[in-house]
Order: C-alpha cells, then sequence, then structure tokens
C-alpha cells in the first residue's frame, strides 16, 4: 500500500537542504521538468531528481506517492501554465481558440513532459478547473448540455492528441527530425506525375505544410462545426416553438 502523502501544512516545516532550499512541490514539479528537457523521459528518476535538488530521493515520498503520481502533477502543471495565460472575453468560440491553441503551446514547450502527460487523467485542481472552464464557455454560449458535453470531448483530445503527436516529433533526436522534414522536399517532391499524380501535383505545398502542426487547422474545423450545431440546435428550438401567438 502507498505512503500517505504528507499534508502541505507539514511539509512546510520541513528543515531546508543543505544547500538552504526548502523543498515544495512546485519546486520539485519545476525540477523534474528541467530533467525532462535535458535528458528525456529516461532521465526522470528519483535519484536523479534528488541529486538534482541536493535532497535524500526518500523526500519525495513526502510529496508524491510515486513517480506516477509526480508525472500527473507534471502534467497538471502544463495545464496551469495555459490557464495562466488565458483570460476568457465571453465570445464563446474565441475563448476557446485561445485556449486550445494555449494548451498546445504549453504541451509542446516541454515536449518529453507531453509525451509523458498528454494522456493522462490526473482530477487535480488544474486538470478540473481546465475542464470546468471549457464546459461553462459552452454551456453559456447555448450548448445543450449533450452537446456540450459532445464538443468538450472532440475539443479537449483533439488538443491534446495534435499536443502528443507535435510533442512527440518534437523529442526526437534533431538529426530524425531533420530527416523527417527532409522528406518531403526530397523523396515526395521528386515523385513523377506518371505514377503518383495527386501526390506530384500537391508536393509543394505538402512540403510546406506538413513540416507545421496541424493543429490550428484542426481546430477550426472543430469550431466550424460546433458553430454549425449550435445553430442548428436553436434552429430547430424556434421551430419547436412554432409561430408567436398573436394577443387576442
Amino acid at each position: 500500500m502507498p505512503k500517505p502523502v504528507v499534508p502541505e501544512e507539514k511539509r512546510r516545516r520541513r528543515r531546508p537542504t543543505k544547500r538552504g532550499t526548502v523543498l515544495s512541490e512546485e519546486l520539485i514539479v519545476r525540477t523534474a521538468l528541467r530533467l525532462l528537457r535535458e535528458h528525456g523521459s529516461a532521465g526522470l528518476t528519483a535519484r536523479r531528481l534528488g541529486l538534482a535538488l541536493d535532497a535524500d530521493p526518500s523526500t519525495l515520498y513526502r510529496y508524491f506517492r510515486g513517480m506516477d503520481d509526480l508525472t500527473l502533477a507534471i502534467g497538471d502543471a502544463l495545464i496551469g501554465q495555459a490557464l495562466d495565460g488565458w483570460r476568457r472575453t465571453g465570445r464563446w468560440r474565441a475563448d476557446l481558440r485561445a485556449f486550445g491553441l494555449a494548451v498546445h503551446a504549453a504541451y509542446v514547450g516541454h515536449p518529453q513532459a507531453a509525451v509523458l502527460t498528454a494522456s493522462r487523467v490526473s482530477g487535480r485542481a488544474n486538470e478540473l478547473a481546465a475542464d470546468e472552464a471549457v464546459l461553462d464557455v459552452l454551456r453559456t454560449a447555448g450548448f445543450p448540455l449533450p452537446e456540450a458535453v459532445r464538443v468538450y470531448h472532440a475539443f479537449i483530445d483533439t488538443t491534446l492528441g495534435f499536443a502528443a503527436l507535435d510533442a512527440a516529433a518534437l523529442a526526437l533526436p534533431r538529426e530524425s527530425l531533420r530527416a523527417d522534414e527532409d522528406m518531403w522536399r526530397s523523396t515526395y517532391a521528386r515523385l513523377p506525375a506518371a505514377t503518383h499524380p495527386r501526390l506530384a501535383e500537391a508536393a509543394p505545398l505538402l512540403a510546406t505544410r506538413m513540416v507545421t502542426s496541424a493543429y490550428p487547422t484542426a481546430l477550426e474545423m472543430l469550431l466550424d462545426s460546433a458553430e454549425a450545431r449550435l445553430a442548428s440546435v436553436r434552429g430547430t428550438a424556434v421551430r419547436d416553438a412554432g409561430p408567436p401567438q398573436r394577443s387576442p
């Protein structure tokens, strides 16, 4: 059975490390993000983290139940970064676009961490705040509850799916990433029209687009669909209400 996590107030009363550092969950997560950036997922171990913090590795278990719990906290921190820079305007489409782009940017800004966490569900504070906010944007816009959940599901999975895909590419060794990108300008660009007519005609455009993220385009398509669905729902509501009644 995992050990219970020590309450926050008790952690704060710990004596500092030899370097004078007072440990906190935030500091551990921030250090873990740095280790992931420098060493990749294989470099994130309790031992390496303890060395980076000048603390005994066992100390980490006062803050997290294990390395998997730390992984969930890292994902939640990335969502928190997106929330920190997001301000609602009251225009549902603009608000969802801005938040989706913010989440995507937060994840691809830490590609190694994104690969580890994009598919996880933490139930932590930032994740819950983000989910609540997205559902509130949709419900306030007038989406019926089933439609709001449907759009929320597609929005979250599209955002995190592209974040994971784009982060996985960025997490590749530089030589591998460059080789993949060059493929569009070498093999694809040289295909003869006689055997691959559609690829041949699209090759110049593919060479430009395929080395960038498709997320902004996919997001706009998703929002177009949601907007059309909202208009349809509103139209149905008006038709169901029937013609306006005349006053006697």
